[in-house]
C-alpha cells in the first residue's frame, strides 16, 4: 500500500462537525448554513451529504427522500435545484442550500468534507458535478464516498482534490440489505484499494479497533477520521484509533 501524498495536514487537524453544527432544538437544522456558520463560529471542520437534482445540482441534503426534515415525502432527486432551494427544513427559515450556495457561506474559513451520497448503480452525474463545483473552489476541501467507484472516478475528475471512502465493519443500516454480499464482503474489508485508491479513511467509531483501519492507519499511512463520535466512550475509541474525529450532540 502507497502511503497517500494528497491528504494535507488541514484534513484531521480540527474536530469536525457532522452535518455541521446543527442543533434542531434550537432552530438549526443539519446540513443548512446556519449549521455551518455555527461550526465556523467554533472554528470545527464541517462535513456535509451532498444528494442529486432532477436538474443535476449537488444539493447538500442527507436523504435519498425530503420526508425527514421537510413538509414533502418525494425524492430529493425527484425536485430541481430551484424548488429544492425553497423548501423550509423542520420548521425553520432555513432553506436546502445547493452545494455552491454552501462552500460561498463557507467561504475557506474552515476545512470541509463533502460526502457523495450513492446507491451502487454506477450513475456518475452526482460526482462529476461535485468535482466540477469543488475544483473552482479556493478553500480546504475533501471529498468522500462509501461507494468505491465514485472515490476512483474522483481520482480522474478532480486528482488534486483529497478523496476518501468511508467504511463500516457491522453493516447494520437497512441500505447494505440490496447489496449483493460479495460487496458488502469488498466494502467491510477494503478490498477495492487498488480500484478506490483513497487517500484518507472515514470509519465508524463503534467498530474501532478493526484490522482495515488499523492497516490503513499504521502501514498504508492514511489520515483515519472516525463517526460519528457521540459519547465519551467513543470519544476514547477516536483518540485511540483515529487523526480526527466526526462528532455531534457535544463540543469538544
Amino acid at each position: 500500500m502507497t502511503p497517500s501524498r494528497n491528504a494535507p495536514a488541514w484534513l484531521t487537524a480540527r474536530p469536525i462537525a457532522h452535518r455541521g453544527l446543527h442543533d434542531r432544538a434550537a432552530g438549526i437544522p443539519e446540513n443548512t448554513v446556519a449549521a455551518a456558520r455555527g461550526a465556523i463560529g467554533c472554528g470545527y471542520g464541517i462535513e456535509c451529504d451532498v444528494q442529486l437534482s432532477a436538474d443535476g445540482e449537488a444539493m447538500v441534503f442527507h436523504d435519498e427522500a425530503l420526508g425527514r426534515l421537510t413538509a414533502l415525502s418525494d425524492a430529493v432527486v425527484a425536485r430541481s435545484a430551484a424548488n429544492l432551494s425553497g423548501l423550509a427544513i423542520a420548521g425553520t427559515g432555513e432553506c436546502i442550500p445547493t452545494l455552491p450556495a454552501f462552500l460561498g457561506a463557507i467561504a475557506g474559513r474552515v476545512p470541509l468534507v463533502v460526502e457523495v451520497k450513492s446507491r451502487f448503480t454506477g450513475d456518475l452525474r452526482l460526482v462529476r458535478r461535485v468535482a466540477e463545483v469543488v475544483s473552482a473552489y479556493g478553500g480546504p476541501v475533501a471529498v468522500k464516498s462509501f461507494d468505491p467507484g465514485i472515490v476512483a472516478a474522483l481520482a480522474e475528475l478532480a486528482p488534486a482534490i483529497p478523496r476518501g471512502i468511508v467504511g463500516e465493519t457491522t453493516q447494520d443500516d437497512p441500505s447494505y440489505v440490496t447489496l449483493p454480499p460479495s460487496l458488502r464482503h469488498s466494502l467491510a474489508n477494503l478490498l477495492h484499494l487498488s480500484e478506490s485508491r483513497p487517500d484518507f479513511l472515514s470509519w465508524r467509531v463503534d467498530d474501532l479497533p478493526c484490522a482495515a483501519a488499523y492497516l490503513c492507519r499504521h502501514l498504508g499511512r492514511l489520515p483515519v477520521m472516525t463517526w460519528t463520535v457521540r459519547t465519551p466512550d467513543q470519544r476514547a475509541l477516536a483518540g485511540l484509533h483515529a487523526d480526527q474525529m466526526v462528532f455531534e450532540e457535544f463540543r469538544p
